[in-house]
């Protein structure tokens, strides 16, 4: 995933470090349009099965009733056929002090054409989903938890809590830094 004009990022997303999941699946007809391709929002379920296999191979099943969106932001390159097999792959793109950008791609498999557009093997959509960290009872985005910072940046935890995490987080790179608040 290196869509990197579109993303805003000076880097491939692929170098970023930020831990990423993938699903596989098969557009079935109800994930399509009168056309016979995918209907717009077969593209988010795929990526939300991957976002929610990312949390669960981080073990932060806490992330998802206190994660909602802030922003989606979808571009439609190709599309995908009825039966054809797609992977649909997310990365941490991005974890600010309160919020949370992923990167994601949808790809179709390579298998003939459909009506000889060359669509199936490319690229059908890209974009990012943004999340802020709402925890229960809350009414606005609260800074993620220590727990959370270290799963998703990988580490120890680090000496000073919570906003020692975060302000290590901005000071070593801060144009991975996003912030809501």
């Amino acid at each position: 995933m290196d869509h990197t004009e579109s993303l805003g990022s000076a880097e491939p997303l692929g170098s970023a470090g930020f831990p990423e999941a993938s699903v596989q699946r098969t557009v079935e007809w109800v994930d399509t349009d009168a056309s016979g391709h995918q209907h717009n929002s077969a593209i988010l379920r795929w990526v939300e099965a991957a976002e929610a296999e990312l949390f669960r191979g981080l073990e932060l099943l806490d992330y998802f009733p206190s994660a909602p969106r802030v922003q989606q932001v979808i571009n439609y390159t190709a599309k995908l056929w009825f039966g054809q097999r797609v992977t649909a792959k997310v990365k941490i793109h991005a974890l600010g002090r309160t919020s949370l950008t992923m990167a994601f791609e949808v790809r179709g498999e390579a298998c003939g054409t459909h009506d000889g557009n060359g669509d199936r093997g490319a690229v059908a959509s890209f974009g990012t989903v943004t999340t802020a960290h709402v925890p229960a009872g809350a009414t606005t985005a609260q800074p993620w938890p220590e727990h959370f910072v270290r799963a998703v940046r990988g580490d120890q935890p680090v000496s000073g809590g919570e906003a020692a995490a975060v302000t290590t987080i901005k000071e070593r790179d801060s144009s991975r830094t996003y912030d809501e608040t």
